[in-house]
């Protein structure tokens, strides 16, 4: 069980924020900081509606976007800790439709110059990021949830690689949707439904879904960006996703960035994280598959650090999200932090709110 910190830190995050929401460069956020074993504070600043002058409840429900990334892994480790699968295995073993892939290895307006690979991407590639996906295909436009899975994964294998995997890193949706394909596969079960069961729910992340039902969705910040003149804010929806969002016949679970959740939720993942794969006595994940994530998996000739479904950089990791969202762990800090905002883009120095906000949270008292 958490406990809340009666230490007297009460208002130092809002404190640190609120100057960002009176010059009008951010609208609002919800924080969360805390140890392994209790909250520090949970607080939030600002407004979830500027216009209407609605306060920012702290159970706002937020699109975590690419958060989603570090869950998706964690489903792919666990099949990976009861042997069905192989971190090195291929792709193609069990997407045929992946068999075969090339990579541009030269292209000019002439001609586009295509090279098998010395050996087709893996897992371990696909989570890293080095797998030699681009982001996205064409065919997901207008918004990223418009195919199931195995609809997407069929048209990832017209598009030639960018690069041989193995030799850059280059974010990617793709390469997290094709592994949540291989879990729907081997476990023989829609994705969203293996993530339900053995992520969500031993987790108690009741609030985190790829669908929010009607009432949740009252408790959505507005999403807000940048005005024209780029001196205060302007507020409009989230472009990558369809709408109405709770709506399940036209919108797909989107295992590389469809989530929504809330800071409690994100905080019980970290914890899980941060207690090497252990959630209140019960293993749910080996101390090796978290050491796998939490560990840098990009080859080390290359600049970007990643894990498996991790940012990782030294003393810590953690994973962002599109509309402004992230979570961290700081293991130097022993620190754990949650900051969840609605935002696509920024006005003025809006983008250093977030900044602000671990360095107010690394000063809170223990």
């Amino acid at each position: 069980m958490i406990e809340t910190s009666k230490s007297g830190a009460e208002g130092r995050l809002r404190a640190a924020i609120e100057p960002f929401v009176d010059r009008h460069e951010l609208a609002g956020a919800v924080m969360l900081a805390a140890t392994p074993e209790r909250i520090l504070a949970h607080e939030t600043v600002g407004w979830a509606n500027v216009a209407r002058r609605e306060p920012m409840p702290p159970d706002a429900l937020f699109w975590i976007a690419s958060q989603t990334k570090p869950m998706t892994a964690t489903c792919v480790m666990m099949m990976i800790d009861e042997g069905w699968v192989s971190l090195d295995d291929p792709l193609e073993k069990y997407l045929p439709e992946l068999r075969g892939l090339r990579w541009v290895a030269s292209q000019d307006e002439q001609q586009t110059v295509l090279r098998a690979p010395a050996a087709p991407p893996t897992i371990r590639q696909a989570l890293a990021h080095t797998a030699g996906f681009r982001f996205s295909t064409p065919l997901e436009q207008p918004t990223l949830d418009r195919f199931a899975l195995v609809d997407a994964v069929r048209g990832y294998g017209l598009v030639p690689l960018d690069y041989e995997p193995g030799s850059r890193y280059q974010y990617s949706n793709i390469g997290t949707n094709v592994v949540a394909r291989i879990v729907e596969i081997v476990c023989g079960q829609p994705f969203e439904d293996y993530l339900q069961s053995r992520v969500l729910d031993p987790l108690g992340m009741s609030e985190t879904t790829f669908w929010p039902t009607a009432a949740q969705i009252q408790r959505l910040p507005s999403v807000y960006g940048p005005n024209a003149a780029g001196d205060g804010l302007n507020e409009q929806r989230h472009t990558q996703l369809r709408y109405p969002l709770d709506d399940r016949r036209t919108r797909y679970a989107l295992p590389a960035g469809g989530l929504f959740s809330t800071a409690h939720d994100c905080l019980a993942f970290l914890r899980l994280l941060v207690h090497g794969g252990v959630h209140e006595g019960r293993r749910l994940l080996s101390a090796e598959a978290v050491a796998h994530m939490t560990q840098r998996q990009t080859p080390p000739e290359l600049d970007e650090s990643y894990g498996l479904g991790l940012a990782v950089w030294p003393g810590g990791y953690g994973h962002g999200g599109a509309a402004g969202t992230h979570m961290s762990v700081h293991v130097e800090d022993d620190l754990l932090l949650v900051w969840l905002v609605q935002h696509g883009g920024f006005p003025s120095r809006g983008a250093e709110a977030q900044e602000a906000f671990v360095r107010a949270a690394k000063d809170l008292p223990r």
